[in-house]
């Protein structure tokens, strides 16, 4: 499974990244504290404003295995609504499977699948959104990933 998150206004190329404030550029970690230790981000004196991230992954199958899914013939039932569901799930418990994460009141998540006949793949992308004072990008990289793991 190969994975890539976008975030609304940023490009893959150029992520927004955050900085150390002294104004020379220099990227810094922020889930590490002074002494390297983890922790969690303190967002309380940030505002809300609208979050939205989308994240995509593509799950590779194999020819048998894709005409399977692909005319709904797996034993196990159907697969593609089964992920579809799992990723749903799987962008609302974020806070539970990545300890750092804040626990959001998602207000949509979206998972999309899309079989890919040319290389008997299933494109699956997810999308997160929240009104809050972090980003949504974990959710959606989670939408997509237990989506592709379920798959």
């Amino acid at each position: 499974m190969a994975g890539d998150a976008l975030l609304l206004g940023s490009t893959p190329q150029q992520p927004a990244r955050p900085t150390n404030g002294s104004g020379d550029g220099q990227p810094v970690l922020t889930h590490v504290d002074s002494s390297g230790q983890a922790k969690m981000v303190d967002v309380s004196s940030k505002n809300d404003s609208t979050r939205v991230a989308v994240a995509t992954c593509r799950v590779l199958l194999g020819q048998k295995a894709f005409d399977l899914v692909a005319s709904n013939q797996i034993a196990k039932g159907d697969v593609l609504t089964v992920a579809k569901i799992d990723g749903i799930t799987g962008a609302k418990q974020t806070s539970s499977l990545i300890p750092l994460c804040h626990n959001l009141n998602l207000s949509h998540v979206r998972v999309d699948l899309t079989l890919n006949e040319e290389d008997s793949s299933v494109m699956i992308e997810g999308e997160a959104s929240t009104s809050g004072k972090t980003g949504v990008e974990m959710e959606a990289m989670t939408a997509v990933a237990i989506a592709g793991l379920s798959l």
